[in-house]
């Protein structure tokens, strides 16, 4: 079992008189969140009384479908997948069975190539969503179900989907319990970008073979922490909010590590989605270095600092390599991940010395463990923030405007 997160605000240019003037807010927020009477807040204290029955009939169909398919596809958009994906791609040892996404876009190209990746494989979906109703998964779903139907017949079909939807009702709901899908509940009090520890996340991560009950107490942990008196979620939020009063508009995410690619996607919509409303919040951007220092680090570096940097370092990263003599003596005998830590120190340095507030959460390893208290820690950092700045972190009004104006484009045409 690894540590816990450590943050590190001592470069994040926010002194600690801000963060302690904002202790009252901080504490009216937190007893807000705490509370239960919010709405989608299901979440918070899911941790603690996480339905050990339903944990053990998702191992028990995630086992099933491990024996039953060579291929998953897993078909959601949003908080629907991303933070499945988030979870597999960073945490994911096992070859078998192969994870697929569809449903996240509206590319025939993706989805028609996706079809030839799993040509002549056994196949298994699993459909997320919660109303049934989204254009991006309803339309893959239909592809793919059409798939099974023509690979499988009707009757062996049925038992290769598995629905994650709503208790009681929406299209899904309606035809999982008509067609006897196995299935699971979208829970009503939390809502998808936050419902990474439900049925919506474990069941396609545990799949993949990750250790789910591992990640559940990785965020107890982190929700434990979280209750205390000036949490590091707490802190986190006042200085998110005390840089954007300053004019920081932009977060850049960075992360030395590859594996966390999905995650920083994750964040991105965590943050964007929550505080992105009443023409306010923080603009969330993610960059992976040292790749993306050779296109966007001149701009970092010499460019309008309307942004600020968050930094994801993890401290053990799961594999290494030592570089050979024909690198060069700087080189020569050293970790690969010694040298990207120098490259994370080296940046730091450099891009505080002309200004930027750097943010530091230290990661101690890419384990089950650790990812849960990372999903938690954010989750709980989000939330305040949005109180801080006035907004209802829970809703999402905005996003049903292009749906709306992408359908009246579709009348037209027909």
């Amino acid at each position: 079992m690894c540590e816990t997160l450590k943050l590190d605000l001592s470069r994040s240019l926010v002194e600690p008189q801000i963060i302690a003037a904002c202790e009252a807010e901080l504490e009216q927020a937190k007893e807000k969140l705490w509370s239960g009477d919010e709405p989608f807040t299901g979440w918070v204290g899911l941790p603690f009384s996480y339905d050990r029955n339903e944990l053990r009939d998702i191992l028990a169909v995630a086992e099933k479908i491990r024996r039953q398919c060579e291929a998953l596809i897993v078909i959601g958009i949003g908080g629907s997948y991303l933070g499945a994906q988030a979870a597999i791609s960073a945490l994911r040892t096992e070859a078998a069975p192969e994870i697929f996404f569809a449903g996240q876009n509206l590319s025939g190209t993706y989805h028609q190539e996706l079809l030839q990746k799993i040509e002549g494989k056994e196949l298994c979906l699993c459909v997320i969503s919660k109303s049934g109703t989204t254009t991006e998964p309803g339309v893959a779903f239909s592809i793919l179900k059409d798939e099974l139907y023509k690979k499988y017949g009707r009757e062996e079909a049925v038992k290769r989907i598995y629905a994650i939807t709503d208790a009681k009702k929406g299209i899904l709901r309606e035809e999982a319990d008509r067609e006897g899908y196995v299935s699971f509940v979208v829970p009503d009090d939390i809502g998808g970008r936050y419902s990474v520890l439900t049925a919506v996340g474990l069941l396609p991560i545990a799949v993949a073979g990750v250790d789910v009950e591992a990640m559940l107490r990785g965020a107890e942990t982190a929700a434990r922490a979280a209750k205390e008196k000036n949490s590091e979620a707490e802190m986190l939020a006042a200085a998110r909010i005390a840089l954007l009063k300053r004019g920081r508009v932009i977060e850049v995410f960075e992360y030395y590590e590859p594996k966390l690619q999905f995650f920083a996607e994750w964040l991105k919509q965590l943050f964007g989605e929550s505080e992105g409303k009443d023409g306010k919040g923080i603009f969330p951007a993610s960059l992976q270095f040292s790749t993306d220092l050779h296109s966007m680090g001149q701009f970092l570096q010499d460019g309008n600092q309307i942004f600020f940097e968050t930094v994801l370092n993890v401290v053990d990263p799961p594999g290494d390599l030592t570089v050979p003599e024909s690198a060069g003596e700087l080189f020569a005998g050293r970790s690969m991940n010694a040298i990207n830590q120098a490259a994370l120190e080296g940046v730091i340095a450099a891009h505080q010395a002309v200004g930027v507030p750097i943010i530091r959460l230290d990661i101690p390893a890419l384990t089950p463990y650790c990812f849960g208290q990372m999903v938690y820690f954010f989750e709980t950092a989000c939330a305040l923030s949005g109180y801080l700045n006035g907004v209802n972190p829970f809703d999402q009004p905005g996003v049903e405007s292009y749906k709306t104006e992408m359908r009246k484009v579709l009348k037209k045409e027909q």
